[in-house]
């Protein structure tokens, strides 16, 4: 475990110095071409973490993503794990981040080009007017926009109630909600350099029409399905 976790670590490092610069240079290219090129990294990492800690998942649910429009995902928010592999399984997207994680050099930077939204939350109000304005105008764009609505990780065994920005901008933009329900906290958890073999399971719940309804019912209805989907994946990883 100590080894695998050790040789996952020390790729992650040496793969964002090769992939880093290559992905900043795109920046003259259509947007298109750093997303890819950051997708295959994010491959890249789920394939070592695979061979060198026997770490893999499985997603349950794919049926229930949209086919002709963009869409919000409201997602379980446990470890670093779901903030690199949502861009192996679904559509093309962005994430609303903390801007202080732009900063960061060569990841920050890399986060920087990939059309992010992010957001001072040290400011309520700009954070969720950001949210909206720039959550619009992606949606528009066909990116789907991830969300965590907990704001911040937390441990498998703790829950945080969901903030409203994400099913605000379902409100006001019209496009569906999706809920992701997961528990990659079991094996990759958060502030911990080791990684545990199993599998990762991921749960995509129905679409929530955002059309006519407020955005407190919206936010009620995923919180109270990734709840459910929750325990569902906590049963099922006991057995």
């Amino acid at each position: 475990m100590y080894v695998g976790s050790s040789l996952l670590f020390l790729y992650v490092i040496v793969s964002l110095l090769l992939f880093g610069p290559l992905i900043l240079l795109m920046i003259i290219f259509p947007f298109s071409f750093r997303y890819t090129a950051s997708v295959m990294w994010v491959a890249s990492i789920m394939w070592v973490a695979k061979v060198a800690c026997s770490l893999t998942y499985k997603v349950e649910g794919l049926e229930n993503l949209p086919k002709d429009q963009s869409f919000i995902v409201l997602s379980k928010h446990q470890s670093a794990w779901e903030t690199l592999a949502l861009r192996l399984f679904l559509p093309m997207q962005t994430t609303v981040l903390k801007e202080s994680l732009t900063w960061i050099p060569i990841g920050g930077w890399i986060l920087a080009t990939l059309k992010p939204i992010a957001i001072n939350r040290g400011n309520p109000k700009e954070a969720l007017r950001t949210l909206i304005e720039q959550g619009i105008k992606r949606l528009d764009e066909g990116l789907v926009v991830i969300i965590f609505p907990e704001g911040t990780r937390t441990a498998p065994s703790e829950t945080k109630k969901f903030s409203g920005g994400g099913a605000m901008l379902a409100h006001k933009s019209g496009y569906p909600v999706i809920p992701l329900a997961h528990n990659a906290g079991e094996f990759w958890p958060r502030y911990s350099f080791l990684k545990y073999p199993g599998t990762i399971t991921v749960k995509i719940g129905p679409a929530i029409e955002s059309t006519d309804k407020k955005s407190k019912e919206i936010n009620s209805e995923a919180e109270a399905w990734i709840t459910q989907a929750m325990e569902e994946i906590s049963i099922t990883h006991l057995q």
